[in-house]
């Protein structure tokens, strides 16, 4: 009995090691990458910046992580995703005017290796769900010739979340597509739902002895084609029946709450499958939002200036988030700059990467700051140069400079419509009095909050983290009567100092001469480094029409 008993013991411990061992050597050596980006979601359109549209996976990943507070992307969608693929700026890869069309003939250059082709030098498997909006007008352009290994989802830059198609004027066609074939039996699928899909089966799929990098570009917010820009199934618009009144915004909002459901479906997929203790997750949106009815959307920026293709605030300053459990230092409010630009080099440094072997990088290795919530790298943003229709604007340290034609008549401020309905006009002036740029109060650890996400037509929750974060709120203070019209900046260069100004309310520059003659000359030295932009016409040769009524390569 002694003997059999003293057996039984080895057996079981040998075990024990053999399951270690067995575990040990299932886990990746390299952290797992998952990438979310949004697609025009504004600042005012996230519950941690106290929107009225509930996002609750979205904000648990917030307050359990670290918020990016001063955090910038481009204006629009081709030139940030170009920054997040080469971690440079766009003036320096030639897409820093406008966006790629769909038949347009050029793309993010070749020469450009990018963040798939990076990590696939570490041992990487990599996936893009979602949008690609990089060019492909000729097959080397296609994200499957640059670095990642499987595709679903469109090319263009936008089109409808149910038909799948996509227009640039006349041309129509079905743009929808699983690695480089055209899939025509998706009609009737929403978008978002399709996409969240394959992210949880690439989840479920993967090796976890492998690292893995999902590069996920959700269609949801972006408006669908001019005929119904804003769809999302009627569940998700009953969410807010009694909550928003103005029908745009009701079914922006149900939009809104589409995308937070996907959230919370892939860190659910993350947790299922064991990765999440070794994930980083990224969340951002690609530029502002399109509020004032931009493409006919109701994204909302609200207290900050201006619309998605601007370079006042609410064009540039981003919802961002990075959260995980290696990072060790979270739930904080990151007040340092933190620019589109520098997620390459510093996710290269935590896939175990030199981030110095990246040639040509505008982007910091902000990997240490984030971990030990230290002290800023950079002292400036570029937010744009624009030699085609003559822009340009600048943030170093406090100070913003614009300068020339930087909005197209989106100058002014734009609420919610709940808040102007139950303001009235003449009141709103005196309504943009958010707290400032602060750290937030971790309330009661007792407290839990909680990831919502709906698969199969079922609610399930799963406990996600025992912090929960009061809304991040930008104080502006009260809008002077001048606020409109007393920064031109296509006569001349207006200066605002945005910490006491996040706003956009006072143009300083006739009080701060020296300084607007400083960002000038910094301009110029970003100036002096530009390339010319890679900006061509539209080609025929790229209508559907004349490809069986898809859009794809045609050259």
């Amino acid at each position: 009995m002694k003997y059999q008993y003293r057996m039984d013991c080895i057996v079981r411990l040998v075990l024990l090691v053999v399951s270690a061992t067995s575990v040990a050597m299932a886990a990746s050596p390299h952290p797992h990458i998952v990438f979310i980006i949004a697609d025009d979601l504004g600042w005012g359109d996230v519950g941690f910046h106290g929107s009225e549209i509930s996002t609750p996976n979205i904000d648990a990943l917030a307050y359990s992580g670290i918020i990016l507070n001063k955090y910038y992307v481009s204006p629009i969608c081709s030139p940030t995703r170009s920054a997040i693929m080469t971690g440079r700026h766009p003036i320096h890869t030639g897409m820093q005017v406008g966006v790629i069309g769909e038949a347009t003939p050029y793309g993010l250059p070749l020469n450009e290796t990018i963040m798939p082709q990076h990590l696939e030098t570490l041992g990487y498997r990599r996936h893009i769900v979602g949008k690609w909006h990089l060019g492909f007008f000729t097959e080397p352009y296609l994200p499957t010739r640059r670095g990642f290994e499987s595709f679903l989802g469109y090319y263009t830059g936008k089109e409808d979340y149910f038909d799948h198609e996509a227009n640039q004027g006349s041309m129509y066609g079905l743009d929808f597509h699983r690695n480089e074939d055209t899939l025509w039996d998706v009609n009737g699928n929403f978008s978002t739902d399709m996409y969240t899909a394959e992210a949880e089966k690439v989840i479920k799929d993967h090796d976890p002895s492998e690292p893995l990098f999902l590069y996920l570009a959700q269609q949801s917010v972006h408006a669908g084609n001019g005929v119904d820009p804003l769809q999302v199934p009627q569940k998700y618009i009953e969410r807010f029946t009694h909550k928003i009144k103005d029908v745009k915004r009701r079914i922006f909002a149900g939009m809104v709450s589409a995308l937070d459901d996907s959230v919370g479906r892939v860190v659910a997929a993350l947790r299922d499958t064991g990765l999440m203790d070794n994930t980083i997750i990224v969340f951002t949106t690609d530029n502002g939002g399109p509020t004032n009815g931009y493409d006919g959307n109701a994204a909302c920026n609200w207290p900050l200036r201006g619309v998605k293709n601007t370079m006042w605030e609410g064009g540039v300053r981003g919802v961002g988030l990075i959260n995980s459990p290696l990072l060790g230092n979270n739930s904080y409010i990151s007040n340092n700059f933190f620019h589109v630009t520098d997620w390459l080099p510093t996710l290269f440094h935590a896939a175990g990467g030199d981030p110095s072997t990246l040639n040509m990088q505008d982007g910091f290795d902000m990997l240490d700051m984030l971990k030990e919530n230290g002290p800023e790298i950079r002292t400036d943003v570029l937010h744009n140069i624009d030699p085609v229709n003559k822009f340009a604007a600048i943030r170093a340290g406090d100070y913003k400079l614009v300068m020339g034609h930087i909005s197209k008549n989106d100058n002014s401020w734009y609420p919610p419509p709940q808040l102007s309905e139950n303001l009235g006009e003449s009141k709103l002036d005196t309504r943009l009095t958010f707290s400032s740029e602060r750290e937030f109060s971790l309330q009661s650890q007792n407290q839990n909050v909680h990831i919502f996400h709906s698969a199969s037509e079922e609610n399930k929750i799963h406990e996600y983290s025992k912090f929960q974060g009061s809304p991040i709120l930008v104080q502006c203070g009260q809008k002077p009567l001048n606020a409109s019209f007393n920064c031109v900046p296509e006569k001349s260069p207006c200066l605002f100092h945005i910490p006491s100004d996040p706003c956009e309310f006072n143009n300083v520059a006739g009080s701060n001469p020296d300084i607007v003659q400083q960002l000038l000359k910094r301009l110029d030295q970003y100036r002096s480094t530009m390339v010319a932009p890679n900006n061509k016409p539209i080609d025929p040769n790229g209508d559907p029409a004349k490809h069986g009524g898809e859009w794809r390569p045609w050259k």
